[in-house]
């Protein structure tokens, strides 16, 4: 995991056992720690502005000499609230990076109880402290939401703003697609300009810029919330670049028209099974070495 996002959840106290393991293992963890006990054992709230000034005052009337003696613990006490102030202030305006790897799930709770289910290799990011006034993330990847009610949610892509109030919805956002479906509630869609208006079943779907037109979505939540990608005249590559994230590998197709429309699904539990259920209805054969398999059609 990237050093900031690491530092970053040890100062919120949110790391688990894996991360705490990867941050232990930073160069600068001895250092860290030491600032950290430092500034924990800083009590500002025992400081006495008032009494302190008096006594400053009082020392540079007495003897202009001493003045300089009380200077440089002055300057070092200055210092250290410095620290404090932008501590403080770093902590609580960084954004909230959360990320998943291959073959990867995790689920977020927002501040306002709103989840968010993340699917493999994708990148969720919000802001704790303006919460309240600004309820707005921004996804690279897939999730599921699941918002409370409140003041307006938007969701950020590079394609297109997802704006909604209390619903649940899917939102899939990979190089050169980008697909939108409401499970319940209302969700609106801006794209170049335009807003469009989301029922649950309704879907808004972009291919490689091109706006598709889909089926009403009979299910409550998507099929990869149950280990399982479903897939309905989509293109092949589509197909391709979901096998990867969900398992780690390398696919390369030989023969084979990645634009091809593929209607069918697989499993994630089970690589061997999976390869079959995206190959046998196309009449395609593989080989597979190690994390890297071959698709051909002869």
């Amino acid at each position: 995991m990237n050093r900031d996002i690491l530092i970053s959840k040890w100062l919120d106290n949110d790391l688990n056992d894996q991360e705490l393991e990867a941050f232990k293992a930073l160069e600068e963890y001895d250092d860290l720690v030491k600032l950290n006990q430092g500034l924990q054992a800083f009590k500002v709230d025992d400081y006495n502005t008032s009494e302190e000034l008096d006594t400053v005052l009082n020392t540079i009337k007495s003897n202009k000499k001493q003045s300089t003696q009380w200077f440089k613990p002055f300057m070092r006490v200055a210092a250290i609230l410095a620290i404090c102030f932008s501590l403080y202030y770093y902590t609580t305006t960084l954004d909230t990076t959360i990320t998943t790897e291959f073959a990867q799930k995790t689920t977020v709770e927002l501040p306002d109880t709103s989840s968010v289910s993340l699917n493999a290799k994708s990148i969720l990011t919000f802001n704790k402290k303006d919460w309240k006034h600004n309820r707005e993330v921004e996804l690279n990847g897939e999730a599921f939401f699941k918002v409370a009610k409140g003041s307006s949610f938007k969701v950020k892509t590079k394609t297109g703003l997802v704006t909604v109030y209390g619903t649940q919805f899917n939102v899939k956002q990979w190089d050169n697609y980008f697909e939108v479906i409401c499970y319940e509630g209302l969700v609106g869609v801006h794209y170049n300009s335009r807003e469009t208006k989301l029922n649950p079943g309704d879907s808004f779907l972009i291919i490689d810029g091109e706006i598709i037109a889909k089926e009403k979505e009979n299910r409550s939540q998507p099929s990869w919330l149950n280990n399982e990608s479903t897939f309905k005249s989509a293109p092949y590559k589509t197909v391709i670049a979901e096998f990867e994230r969900q398992y780690g590998v390398s696919i390369t197709l030989m023969n084979i028209d990645s634009n091809q429309l593929f209607t069918g699904s697989f499993a994630h539990n089970n690589i061997d099974v999976a390869i079959k259920a995206i190959t046998l209805p196309l009449r395609v054969t593989y080989s597979k070495t190690n994390n890297t398999i071959i698709l051909k059609r002869e």
